[in-house]
């Protein structure tokens, strides 16, 4: 008989596993959850505490029979699932159905190599009940959001749309920045440059910063104008020379955000495609004779930590690869940022033997690029510092004041292997030669120049500066930022044009419907505090059901509200100035089961009907990530991550 049962999440993950372990343990695989709330009701005792009413999950039983088969050959079962809230979950639920009669221990690794595994087998503990009961609490609260709220919407607008905790605060924020950039005014303003040539060569161009002591920008053509007769025919000089020495730090290795934001503008990958290369980076793949291995540390964390042995190998290879002088004295060190659970290490490649190079047949093209691009940001966090040669000129004529600024690469440091997409984004030195100037000396005016400009609405948003900006504002957690995206994208209540999210007609409809039933709790300040309350729950500082209780009792009463006074959709009808094809009277837009259309107003003598044109409905792409019939578990509001 075996000694134990090592239950993971995926089949890939099982078969790397089973290098390394001996015939005294068996490895099987769950295929993720198990158990689930129901499907067709609620699933949620609400006076009884929020008593959850977990089923098997049907696609599952397969799975919990031949796991229940195994379960008896051996002597105890280890939970070894994903080290994370979710993982320690899943293990929970699998010890509720196979754990009676032999002893469940749980055991997780960051990374699935011989060192890590063989630890954590050596130290089995508990399965953490406060980690279960924080994700416990976040997938009832998405299930008493989202059931009740997607009938709501069903009545009001029309079946099949979707409302949730995460996903509808996610809405908001991109209906809001479509609402800023539709009310957006312009305004106008001019940028001045002079090319200016000092006692020696190369010229040079200089941009206006003040007049007359204070920042200064020409608002028209008239300001340009006189500013163009004022120092055309001025003397110019040199009135400050600054230099400097400055320096730029490498990045830390990643986090999840910011792996997925790197992956999207770097990469041009989807980041749920980002997340699925990824994991299975970290559950295996098959190199030469080594076998099946895992490449890199778990890809859900929100720590820039590193173990002692990796910084000692990265090190080793820093001085071996690129020598002394790129090498720091001391190991850098990253802060996390407050209120980062920091449970595991920062993304790392596992074994620095295996640079990308050597792995090269070995993975597929994109998972390559996600390797390679893990590597050299993880490789390049260890190295010293860039250093720049930077000069700041001031030139004056007539009380203006121009400035030119001038950077010489002096030690590329750790930019010799890794540059962050969007590093230089504020940088406005202009590389290259600078000439030698000093304070006092004159210079030539060869041409001065005025561009007429237009402030320009803020952007909108990328996958990129959208999960930027639900990591900033504490909304859901750097593992659900990929269903988040996608289930936007699924409900049709945004399209993706030239890379940016636009909310359709259905979108702000929807937003514009919840915000005003529901404001305070699509609040981005309020989902922001329920994500630090399950914090605080998964770290024992707090009582689940009481947050539960807490909250459902706003959101009824916001519930019965809604229910008598949110708008009928459904039984409105908009007037337009187009005409039925078969009796000439007016057609009214109105919305049905399948989205808007237009209907004769002649109903019920006529009951022609026509498409509405939609210039914002979705297109669907066979090659896209989010179109593609992917296999996942989805919460209410996408919060659950993909089956393996």
């Amino acid at each position: 008989m075996a000694e134990a049962l090592v239950i993971v999440e995926s089949p890939a993950k099982a078969r790397t596993l089973k290098k390394f372990l001996g015939r005294k343990y068996r490895v099987e695989s769950s295929m993720g959850h198990v158990r689930d709330l129901p499907k067709s009701n609620l699933g949620v005792d609400i006076d009884d505490d929020f008593k959850p009413q977990y089923e098997v999950i049907e696609t599952r039983q397969k799975v919990v029979d031949k796991l229940t088969s195994e379960v008896e050959k051996v002597e105890r079962i280890l939970v070894a699932t994903d080290p994370d809230r979710e993982g320690e979950a899943i293990g929970w639920h699998l010890a509720e159905v196979l754990g009676k009669g032999k002893p469940v221990m749980r055991v997780a690794f960051n990374e699935i190599t011989k060192h890590a595994v063989e630890q954590a087998l050596g130290t089995p503990t508990v399965i953490d009940t406060k980690r279960v009961d924080a994700q416990q609490a976040r997938r009832i609260l998405d299930r008493l959001m989202g059931y009740r709220l997607s009938p709501l919407l069903w009545d009001k607008v029309r079946r099949g749309l979707s409302a949730g905790r995460v996903q509808s605060v996610a809405l908001r924020i991109v209906c809001e920045r479509e609402e800023a950039i539709e009310a957006f005014k312009p305004r106008e303003y001019w940028v001045v440059s002079a090319e200016l040539e000092g006692p020696q060569p190369p010229p040079f161009t200089a941009r206006l910063k003040k007049k007359d002591g204070a920042a200064f920008e020409p608002a028209n053509v008239d300001e340009w104008k006189a500013i163009e007769t004022a120092c055309k025919e001025a003397s110019w000089s040199v009135t400050s020379v600054e230099k400097k020495q400055r320096k730029r730090n490498p990045q830390p290795p990643f986090t999840t955000s910011k792996f997925q934001q790197e992956a999207s503008r770097r990469l041009r990958m989807p980041v749920r495609k980002a997340m699925q290369v990824a994991q299975a980076l970290y559950e295996g793949k098959s190199v030469g004779d080594r076998g099946q291995i895992g490449l890199i540390t778990y890809m859900r964390t929100d720590s820039t930590r590193i173990s002692d042995l990796a910084l000692t190998a990265v090190r080793e290879h820093v001085e071996k690869r690129h020598g002394k002088d790129f090498l720091p004295d001391k190991p850098n060190s990253f802060r996390t940022k407050k209120g980062a659970q920091d449970a595991h290490e920062a993304i790392r490649p596992t074994y620095m033997d295996l640079p990308p190079e050597k792995l090269a047949t070995y993975l597929k093209r994109d998972e390559l690029s996600v390797y390679t691009m893990i590597w050299r940001r993880f490789v390049a966090s260890q190295m010293k510092p860039a250093l720049f040669d930077e000069t700041i000129v001031e030139a004056t004529a007539e009380g203006h004041v121009f400035e030119a600024k001038g950077s010489v690469l002096a030690f590329p440091g750790f930019l010799k292997l890794y540059t962050d997409a969007n590093q230089d984004e504020d940088d406005d030195s202009e590389e290259g030669k600078f000439p030698v100037l000093e304070v006092g000396q004159d210079l030539k005016l060869h041409e001065l120049q005025g561009e007429q400009k237009w402030t320009q609405p803020p952007p909108r948003f990328t996958e990129a500066t959208l999960v930027k900006e639900l990591e900033e504002n504490g909304i859901g957690r750097p593992s659900t930022y990929a269903s988040i995206l996608s289930t936007l994208a699924q409900r049709e209540y945004t399209v993706i044009r030239e890379g940016k999210f636009h909310p359709t007609e259905l979108g702000k409809l929807v937003t514009e419907l919840l915000v005003t039933s529901f404001g305070d709790l699509l609040d981005v300040g309020y989902t922001a505090r329920l994500e630090a309350e399950l914090d605080e729950i998964a770290e024992g500082q707090r009582d689940w059901i009481q947050s539960l209780g807490k909250f459902n009792g706003k959101f009824v009463a916001d519930l019965e509200k809604a229910q008598v006074e949110m708008r009928n959709v459904k039984a409105e009808a908009i007037e337009t100035d187009e005409k039925c094809d078969e009796c000439s009277s007016m057609m009214l837009l109105r919305w049905g089961r399948f989205g808007r259309f237009l209907a004769c107003s002649n109903y019920p003598e006529c009951k022609h009907t026509r498409e509405q044109d939609d210039d914002d409905a979705p297109t669907f792409d066979e090659d896209c990530i989010y179109c593609s019939n992917l296999r996942y578990d989805a919460g209410e509001d996408g919060s659950r991550r993909e089956s393996s």
